[in-house]
């Protein structure tokens, strides 16, 4: 989402052309893998993070551009809002100490840009929504200076034809209305991508789509949305919401939305980029000057971009990614379920539990995908985002017939965790990479303690010291962003701490209006 657009209007003959052209990119697509011309996978781990700006208040701040500039690398770009940066990790080999190295680099790098964001009087912040953002916060005027930003939430406006509605029922309840994209700039995650040769593509999308739930479960952080305590993982309500371009006659029609787990499990990577295209019309129907046929015909490996654009407009969790590197084509999955954060630790955590786990359970004899119906696993995703590590999932009975129903902690310590070890034992990581980031799972499990239970057990520990909605938000932010600088995994942190200022007032008034009609329901 980083490159450059030019925005200079869209007419009905470029939607036109535009169509055609993914048609013959979808046929190009087709080609490439009936000739087998993908390149092998290199067994690399690839790793990007979104990050937010907040002040030594607590509160977030729209700087990007000036944080980046003073980066000067282009490891760190823009996101959707001001408040908000990516940082890419170079992609390394998935053996040895991979995990160790990947946490050294990672750290490294967010130290530096931290340095640099103080700099402006602004810190980083790894975290899966910043509890902070108010409704004022992201607006049309917060899009970061991306002519793509630009165009995206002028296209997804006319195709809704009306506010964007945010309703969602929590602990609390938050409904508001934006007349722009920029609520989804609240939803910052880790993205893990993992290449794949096209005769096991469908068995790791697979494996990933059935293991998304056991990620939201142990690793939600993100609890908070607009000073309400919703959801244990409220990223994908409010990123759907937030981007659903269909109106409500359509939403009662049964149109798909735009961020989507999808409805089936797969038997190839086409049938997701044809999903793409025959369900969800262009938002940005811009045209390259390529052929992809008559590069085909010539021998050569199209880029098919108007497909890969189109593909980034539809924002499944696990994500095909189709790219050219060095003249040869190849496929990724795209895991983007997890939220940031919170410390460098329990995200190279997660990140091994997942490329563990997606192995072991692509390679099974009996894969889970063949025993667990579709819906049960998206209803699983929806219950993990709702109540987190404390979450009961539909799962296989080992050995046996049937779907069972079983607490999430209990799954994964007495299952999946030695499926991630064999998993990553058969990738060839070290033992002792392995058990320092596995043990970090388990301990989550054994403490039922993640990045979402941590943040609301210390904002009502804050309520309980006297703060009011508002200044116990700020005050628990600024305490996390202490605790994720010490690098201690989460399962670790004391909730309860001396310090509660209690002589701050409130920064502002938590509440959903500014953008129109709109309420919060809930303790004011």
């Amino acid at each position: 989402m980083g490159e450059k657009v030019a925005a200079d209007g869209i007419g009905l003959a470029d939607r036109e052309r535009y169509r055609r052209k993914l048609q013959e990119c979808l046929e190009g697509l087709a080609r490439l893998l009936g000739e087998k011309r993908f390149d092998r996978p290199k067994n690399l781990v690839g790793l990007e993070i979104e990050l937010n700006l907040a002040g030594a208040d607590g509160l977030p701040r729209m700087m990007n551009s000036q944080v980046l500039e003073r980066i000067a690398s282009q490891d760190f770009q823009t996101e959707l809002a001001r408040c908000n940066l990516e940082v890419n990790i170079t992609p390394h080999r998935l053996h040895g100490q991979v995990f160790e190295q990947l946490a050294e680099e990672l750290r490294t790098a967010l130290a530096y840009a931290d340095r640099k964001a103080r700099e402006v009087a602004a810190r980083i912040v790894m975290i899966g929504i910043l509890p902070t953002l108010d409704t004022t916060d992201l607006t049309a005027a917060s899009l970061s200076e991306n002519d793509r930003y630009f165009l995206l939430n002028d296209e997804m406006r006319a195709a809704r034809g009306e506010d964007f509605a945010l309703d969602i029922q929590g602990v609390e309840r938050l409904v508001a209305r934006s007349p722009s994209i920029a609520p989804e700039a609240a939803c910052t995650s880790v993205q893990l991508h993992l290449q794949v040769t096209p005769g096991r593509f469908a068995a790791v999308w697979n494996a990933a789509q059935a293991l998304a739930a056991v990620q939201v479960a142990v690793g939600a952080n993100s609890p908070f949305f607009f000073g309400r305590e919703l959801w244990r993982e409220s990223r994908p309500p409010v990123f759907q919401q937030a981007t659903d371009t269909r109106p409500p006659e359509l939403q009662a029609q049964g149109v798909r939305p735009r961020t989507w787990f999808g409805e089936r499990w797969i038997d190839s990577a086409y049938d997701l980029f044809a999903e793409n295209v025959r369900y969800f019309p262009p938002l940005l129907p811009l045209c390259g000057p390529q052929q992809p046929l008559r590069v085909l015909d010539a021998g050569g490996v199209p880029d098919l971009a108007e497909l890969v654009l189109h593909n980034g407009t539809v924002y499944r969790w696990n994500r095909p990614v189709y790219a050219v590197v060095d003249g040869v084509p190849h496929l990724r999955v795209e895991n983007r379920v997890l939220p940031a954060g919170p410390t460098v630790a329990d995200v190279l955590a997660n990140t091994a539990f997942y490329y563990g786990l997606v192995r072991a359970l692509a390679e099974e004899p009996r894969p889970v995908w063949t025993r667990l119906p579709f819906a049960a696993a998206a209803e699983n995703f929806a219950a993990a985002c709702r109540h987190g590590i404390d979450t009961t999932l539909r799962w296989p009975r080992p050995g046996r017939g049937g779907v069972a129903e079983i607490p999430v902690t209990r799954l994964v310590r007495q299952e999946l965790l030695p499926l991630a070890a064999a998993g990553l034992d058969a990738w060839g990581v070290e033992p002792a990479d392995r058990d320092r980031y596995l043990g970090i799972i388990e301990e989550r499990c054994a403490r039922r303690a993640n990045g979402a239970s941590w943040q609301t057990a210390a904002y009502h520990h804050a309520r309980e010291q006297g703060l009011d909605r508002g200044a116990a938000l700020a005050e628990m932010t600024r305490r996390y962003g202490e605790l994720m600088r010490s690098g201690e995994p989460v399962h670790t942190w004391p909730v309860a701490w001396s310090a509660v200022r209690r002589t701050v007032p409130s920064p502002r008034r938590v509440e959903t209006s500014g953008w129109g009609s709109g309420e919060a329901a809930g303790e004011g």
